[in-house]
């Protein structure tokens, strides 16, 4: 088995970005997100076993945007399903590596120093995942009534989400179910408690017009 895997989450068709094209697809600073995505980790550590998980209808883009932007790196493709849950599994069974981590393509800001904090932390307690402080007031909407609520209890959500194999892979044994809402609460559902490490807030998640353009000053 490969130390470290990690799987690409492209599943996106773009339907909120308002494009032909996926978001993950589209460019910002000179190359496709999900190029600046992969080199990431590729930084990290340029023997990671990737795996990319695409719709089977944009197969055939993916394959022509690495001819394009001449991207050879080692990788292997795996098919999107119904849903996110059903497209880890199917880049799951393309997976040797020991320690396993999941990544949204459309996360192309992550630090390196994140990834690595994430797999080091996965590998000593068997799952980690991102997170950065809410800094906004929160509510509570329940019907037409609202309530505040303390902000220091909650934290935002981010990738790349690392396991060990083991646990992951059983993890995904379980029948699929809509409160799995990403990889750490199906695995937490199968009993493993989720570590914590801090994110870099930079690390956004493109899903409209204004998140590219953000992406694009970063990058800058």
């Amino acid at each position: 088995m490969n130390s470290k895997s990690v799987i690409i989450s492209a599943g996106g068709i773009g339907k909120r970005m308002g494009t032909e094209l996926p978001k993950q697809f589209l460019c910002i600073h000179k190359k496709p997100v999900i190029l600046h995505t992969i080199e990431k980790f590729l930084a990290y550590d340029p023997k990671i076993e990737v795996v990319v998980v695409l719709p089977a209808g944009f197969i055939p883009d993916w394959e022509a945007l690495c001819q394009k932007y001449l991207f050879t790196a080692p990788h292997k493709v795996a098919v999107g399903g119904e849903e996110r849950f059903h497209s880890i599994q199917n880049g799951l069974r393309e997976v040797t590596g020991k320690l396993v981590a999941v990544h949204d393509a459309v996360r192309p800001l992550v630090d390196v120093s994140v990834i690595a904090a994430c797999f080091e932390l996965a590998e000593k307690e068997g799952a980690a995942i991102p997170v950065y402080p809410i800094t906004e007031s929160v509510r509570k909407v329940e019907g037409d009534l609202s309530y505040a609520v303390n902000r220091d209890d909650y934290r935002l959500v981010q990738t790349p989400q690392c396991f060990r194999y083991e646990i992951f892979a059983n993890a995904y044994e379980q029948r699929y179910s809509k409160f799995f809402t990403d990889d750490a609460s199906v695995v937490e559902s199968a009993g493993t408690k989720i570590c914590l490490v801090d994110g870099n807030r930079e690390n956004l998640k493109i899903t409209t017009p204004h998140d590219l353009k953000l992406a694009e000053l970063f990058l800058k």
